[in-house]
């Protein structure tokens, strides 16, 4: 496990912006340290613990780009095309055992190692047969041209994977063509998540009038799988503040973080604060961001908590800011800075300065083939048909105080947050 201190995340500011919550995070969690070797069938997506530098160069030997005829770069045809005898065939995965000779071509294909001697290659397209059995080559091709030297890609030694790096279906390719079968990296962060409130039911429980089918849980966890968590779903904790500091003791030990949803307002019947404290330490962020801005961050036995809001679209929102980052740090990633995309808006809006505000959108071809941007017609952290609904979010900084149709925003699709 990851053991922090209890005053790991302290600040002394009365409003935390996203960006030094961010920066809090970075700095001051450490990374789980086991370290598995896994196979390159089950590396995609996890946390490289290692560089791998190149254990040969890409390509490993100097070969054809082309299906051809390979010549001496002191060969070349000048001024006029000119006629070659065919002195061999060197096709892909065979060696080419003989050297070239002048004012010989050899047949060769993709891939092929070049004959020694050789260095350039006619693309067969561009050349001819005579009646005598020669290849007729045109003049001007430049030496070296249609060849891939070996290493032109990758060069031995190279760092070609980096330590943090959130692996790929690219990656994992490109250790394949190291010979690799394996890799080392971060064993995968075990989170625990559960939500609070009487006011709750798990879908596929009775439901009274006055209740909720928990949907957060459902949502925090999709979104954890998707960084790569092994998630534990402890269900629906009630508004009891002695069983909700006894169940955050309880799961401390056997995981890396915990989650949880509703209960961080100062409401009477809002407990996940004063469990928090009884049970370990507690900083109340209190985050310059809307939706969200109530978020619980503690310690626990040294396992880092996060307690999000309850309204759906301020949990997704924090989660991608405060949540994501934790995790990232803790699986030894490198942080992956969120860039949006400038597009135009088509709305109009107005807001606080002094608080990042992410308005819900759709995404759409605007006149003159500008991408453009729509805002979701109605508001609201609790709508769910929000996030449903549109394609992304647009994200107004601090400074921002309004905006107008015409104007360029950046948008953040759901997908690049996750």
């Amino acid at each position: 496990m990851a053991q922090l201190s209890d005053d790991c995340f302290a600040f002394g500011g009365p409003m935390m912006s996203v960006d030094e919550a961010v920066g809090i995070i970075a700095a001051r969690v450490s990374a789980v340290p086991e370290v598995n070797a896994i196979s390159l069938g089950e590396a995609d997506g996890r946390i490289l613990a290692r560089d791998v530098r190149a254990p040969l160069p890409l390509p490993p030997f100097t070969n054809s780009a082309v299906d051809g005829y390979a010549v001496r770069g002191d060969d070349l045809p000048h001024g006029k095309e000119q006629p070659f005898r065919i002195a061999g065939r060197v096709q892909a995965g065979a060696p080419a055992d003989e050297a070239i000779q002048p004012g010989q071509a050899v047949r060769i294909f993709t891939g092929a190692p070049m004959p020694e001697g050789a260095d350039t290659v006619f693309m067969q397209e561009d050349v001819r047969i005579d009646d005598s059995g020669r290849v007729v080559l045109p003049a001007g091709l430049k030496p070296g041209a249609n060849v891939r030297p070996a290493g032109e890609d990758i060069a031995l030694g190279h760092a070609a994977l980096k330590k943090g790096s959130r692996l790929r279906p690219q990656d994992v390719a490109l250790a394949a063509a190291f010979g690799l079968t394996h890799l080392d990296v971060r064993r995968r962060l075990r989170v625990a998540v559960f939500s609070t409130g009487n006011e709750l039911v798990s879908p596929g429980s009775p439901r009274a009038a006055s209740q909720l089918f928990d949907s957060n849980r459902f949502m925090l966890t999709a979104m954890l799988a998707r960084l790569g968590c092994d998630v534990s779903d402890l269900g629906i904790i009630r508004d009891d503040r002695a069983a909700l500091t006894d169940g955050l003791k309880k799961v401390a030990d056997a995981h890396d973080l915990i989650l949880t949803t509703g209960g961080v307002s100062t409401g009477e019947e809002d407990h996940v604060k004063a469990s928090v404290e009884s049970a370990g330490s507690l900083v109340l962020w209190r985050m310059a961001i809307k939706p969200g801005r109530p978020v619980a961050m503690g310690i626990i036995g040294g396992t880092p908590l996060i307690g999000l809001p309850g309204n759906p679209v301020a949990s997704f929102v924090t989660f991608v800011h405060v949540v994501r980052p934790t995790v990232l740090a803790l699986m030894g990633a490198a942080q992956q800075p969120l860039l949006p995309m400038p597009v135009r808006s088509a709305f109009a809006y107005r807001k606080k300065i002094g608080r990042r505000e992410y308005v819900r959108v759709n995404l759409r071809q605007g006149d003159g083939d500008v991408l453009e941007v729509i805002k979701f017609p109605r508001e609201g952290a609790g709508l769910l048909s929000s996030l449903v609904d549109t394609d992304g979010l647009v994200e107004l900084g601090e400074e921002v105080t309004q905006v107008e149709p015409g104007q360029t925003v950046g948008f953040l699709s759901y997908a690049s947050l996750l």
